[in-house]
C-alpha cells in the first residue's frame, strides 16, 4: 500500500519522496492539482476537505504531514481536517513535521501554544491512537540560499544572518529531515519527538568558517537585526515577513535553539544530519 506525502512538490517532502521511491515503495505525492507533480506518482487532494483525505489516506501504509505556509486560523482549520481523515481512515504510521516550530522546550519564549494549529495536530493524532512520531527540526540550513544571505556570501565573502554571532543553533537541511521521516515512516518502535540537527550547535561565524573552507575564499558572519532580515524578505514572501521577523526577535531573547539530547535522531535512531560542507556540496554550491 502507499505511503501519501504531503509537501511533496516542495522542499519538505520531495526529498521523502525521493527516497522511499529510491528504495522500492510506493509513494504518492498527496497535491491539489496532480498535473503539477512533475512526473512524480500523485494522488489528489484537497486539505479543505476532511473527505478528500480520508480517502487518500484510506489504505495507506504511511502518511507524512507537514503544515503549508498560511496564515494561523487556515492553518487551524487544515490540521483538524487532517486529524479528523488520519482518525476515520487510520492509517498504518503517521509522521509529522513540526517544520522548525518549536515543541520540545517547555518555558522557552519560542514553545508553540498547545492550542496553536501544529499542537493542535499533534495532539489530535496521538488522540486517535494512530501509531506515530513528530520530526522536531529548529532552524533549516536551505534558508541560507535565501537570495539576501547566499547573495552576498557569493558577492563579498559576507554571511548575514538575524543571530547574535554566540548564538548557537541545531541546523538541519531537508535533506536530513527526509532521512528520519523515511526511517520513521518503516520503524514503528519509535514514538513521540524525535529532534533533528547538529549536537552540539553551530554558531554563525562557525558557519562562515565551513563555507570559506568550502568555497576556498574568506567568508566573514554578518549579524542581522531581525527588523533588518524581515525588510529584506518582505521584498520576498510579502506580510509574511513580519511573523518570521518576529520570530527572530525573539529568539534573539534566548540563549540558543538547541534540540534536546535525549530526543535527538542521534540518540533514538542513530542518525546524525550530514555536515555544512556536504550539505553545500549537496546543494551544488
Amino acid at each position: 500500500m502507499p505511503y501519501i506525502i504531503h509537501g511533496a512538490t516542495g522542499a519538505q517532502g520531495a526529498p521523502l519522496q525521493a527516497l522511499l521511491l529510491a528504495s522500492g515503495r510506493d509513494a504518492l505525492a498527496a497535491v491539489r492539482d496532480p498535473a503539477r507533480a512533475e512526473g512524480r506518482p500523485a494522488i489528489q487532494v484537497d486539505n479543505a476537505s476532511v473527505e478528500s483525505l480520508t480517502a487518500a489516506y484510506t489504505g495507506a501504509d504511511g502518511v507524512f504531514v507537514h503544515l503549508p505556509q498560511a496564515a494561523e486560523p487556515a492553518r487551524l482549520q487544515q490540521a483538524n481536517n487532517i486529524a479528523d481523515a488520519i482518525a476515520a481512515a487510520r492509517p498504518e504510521r503517521v509522521v509529522i513535521s513540526t517544520s522548525g516550530a518549536i515543541i520540545d522546550a517547555p518555558g522557552s519564549a519560542l514553545q508553540v501554544s498547545a492550542n496553536s494549529a501544529i499542537g493542535t495536530l499533534i495532539r489530535r493524532i496521538a488522540d486517535s491512537g494512530v501509531s506515530h512520531a513528530v520530526i522536531a527540526p529548529r532552524l533549516y540550513l536551505e534558508n541560507l540560499l535565501l537570495p539576501m544571505v547566499i547573495g552576498p556570501v557569493q558577492a563579498d565573502g559576507r554571511l548575514p544572518y538575524p543571530l547574535r554571532a554566540d548564538f548557537v543553533v541545531s541546523w538541519s537541511s531537508h535533506l536530513d529531515v527526509a532521512v528520519v521521516a523515511e526511517r520513521l515512516l518503516a520503524d514503528h518502535a519509535v514514538t513521540g519527538i524525535v529532534g533533528v540537527g547538529h549536537l552540539p550547535g553551530l554558531t554563525g561565524p562557525e558557519l562562515a568558517r565551513v563555507f570559506a573552507a568550502h568555497l576556498g575564499r574568506e567568508v566573514r558572519f554578518e549579524a542581522l537585526s531581525p527588523e533588518a532580515f524581515g525588510t529584506s524578505l518582505e521584498a520576498l514572501i510579502g506580510p509574511a515577513a513580519a511573523s518570521i521577523a518576529a520570530f527572530y526577535a525573539t529568539m534573539a531573547q534566548l540563549s540558543d535553539n538547541v534540540i534536546a539530547a535525549d530526543t535527538a535522531a542521534q540518540h533514538r535512531l542513530g542518525l546524525a544530519p550530514r555536515g555544512v560542507g556536504q550539505w553545500l556540496t549537496d546543494m551544488g554550491l
